[in-house]
C-alpha cells in the first residue's frame, strides 16, 4: 500500500459547480498518483504509477 502521509488533495477547477460530485488527486507524492472520491475522504484510493496516470489523462482528453 502507497504511503499517503503529506499527500496534498486537491480537486479540478472545473469541479465546482457540479454539486460536490468530484475525485481528489494527490500527485505530490513520490512516484505516486493517489485519487479518491471527494465524498468519502475516508474510503478507498486508486494509485497509479506517472505513466499509468499519464496515460489515463491522455485518455480522458480525447473523450
Amino acid at each position: 500500500m502507497a504511503e499517503l502521509t503529506g499527500a496534498r488533495w486537491r480537486t479540478s477547477t472545473r469541479s465546482s459547480t457540479n454539486g460536490g460530485n468530484c475525485v481528489e488527486v494527490a500527485d505530490n507524492l513520490l512516484g505516486t498518483i493517489a485519487v479518491r472520491d471527494s465524498k468519502d475522504r475516508d474510503g478507498a484510493v486508486l494509485i497509479f504509477g506517472p505513466a499509468a496516470w499519464h496515460a489515463f489523462v491522455q485518455s480522458t482528453r480525447r473523450q
